[in-house]
């Protein structure tokens, strides 16, 4: 994958790069930050910045700079050295020699193989969810704000569930075995052994004599949390947004992610798309629809296009635009545009008016033409 001299450059300007680095602010986090949120923050900025995956100028050493910062906060004894005397206090307390470890190698463990591989924890639900967005959204891109109720671990227990940690007591029924043992004698002088969970502490070993306070025990509380979706241009109907991680949390499981799928809202009239293409219905009257018109479209985006016909138009006649359609997604080029005429009658005509045309299209006095 990588040359083992470019990595052994990459270790030495390490060390130089993250003396000067706030490892809190490396992983995008507040120094109040939980173990959980350690491990979701390495687990986000590593795969963001795997150099297998981002090509882009100064990834591989962002990945680097993430990983050393995990190293140091993941670990409790480091990270209590790091927060009272900083990068310095770390290389003292190593003895001046600060071990770097491979960051690669640190990857692989984490995620037991690397992209795709099977996950260490046992991870929660996925969450898919359809998200509605205007059409022009899709059309320009934008970053929309939106929140969230899900499940987070309670803050003043840490997903224990107890008041405190001296609440959290062996359980007197299973000896803290999590299972009960029961002997039943079949014949005289012969017994049976059975092995069942503990039905006072469900098999855990432990049992809670005073709930937290803030939880009520459940470990987890609710909680409304602020994201913010990026839509791109021209992103495809359906298209999923993943967000990692941010699903419900639980002292059991490692928090699993929230799909989004992303599609245009359905309006009544106005614009319609499919893929690239775009789609405008425009009434125009009769005497439009013969003698011709110049009308403006608002685009989507607040452009205006002109649509100047002369001579007929049929009713139901399309008219092709090209390059006005939507954005193809990913390119800079652009769908074509399909106009649609309805042509609406009047629903009366004046006396005036039905002499006018039997003139225009009978001539006055055609004989075998009935007046109008």
């Amino acid at each position: 994958m990588y040359s083992a001299s470019c990595f052994l450059i990459l270790l030495l300007l390490l060390g130089a790069v993250v003396s000067a680095a706030d490892l809190y602010k490396t992983l995008e986090l507040s120094r109040h930050a939980s173990e959980q949120d350690i491990r979701k923050a390495y687990k986000r900025l590593s795969r963001k910045y795997h150099p297998d995956k981002n090509k882009d100028p100064g990834a591989e050493e962002r990945f680097v700079e993430v990983a050393h910062a995990y190293e140091v906060l993941s670990d409790e004894t480091k990270r209590q050295v790091y927060d009272r005397h900083g990068e310095e206090g770390l290389r003292a307390h190593e003895g001046g020699q600060q071990q770097h470890a491979n960051p690669f190698d640190m990857f692989s463990s984490f995620f037991n193989g690397g992209f795709g591989g099977p996950q260490q924890a046992r991870r929660g639900p996925t969450a898919v969810m359809d998200f509605e967005v205007s059409l022009a959204d899709m059309y320009t891109g934008a970053s929309i704000d939106f929140m969230m109720k899900k499940h987070v671990l309670c803050d003043h227990c840490r997903g224990s569930g107890a008041a405190s940690d001296g609440d959290i007591q062996p359980c007197r029924g299973c000896g803290g075995s999590g299972v009960k043992i029961s002997k039943q004698q079949i014949f005289p002088g012969m017994f049976a052994q059975t092995q069942s969970t503990c039905n006072d502490c469900g098999g855990r070993g432990t049992v809670i004599v005073k709930k937290c306070p803030h939880c009520g025990g459940e470990k987890v509380v609710e909680h409304t949390q602020h994201y913010t979706l990026e839509i791109e241009p021209g992103m495809p109907e359906g298209h999923e947004i993943v967000f990692d991680g941010e699903g419900d949390e639980s002292p059991d499981w490692e928090a699993g992610d929230v799909v989004l799928r992303v599609r245009s809202k359905k309006e009544e009239g106005g614009w319609r798309r499919k893929e690239s293409t775009l789609y405008w219905r425009e009434t125009i009257a009769i005497d439009e629809a013969l003698l011709g018109f110049k009308r403006n479209v608002t685009h989507l985006d607040g452009h205006v296009i002109e649509l100047d016909r002369k001579g007929i138009t049929q009713p139901g006649y399309v008219q092709t635009i090209e390059g006005e359609g939507m954005p193809i997604f990913g390119q800079s080029a652009h769908g074509n545009l399909y106009i649609e005429y309805n042509v609406v009658l009047p629903t009366e005509l004046s006396s005036d008016m039905r002499r006018k045309l039997g003139e225009a299209f009978y001539e006055s006095g055609h004989p075998g033409r009935d007046e109008l």
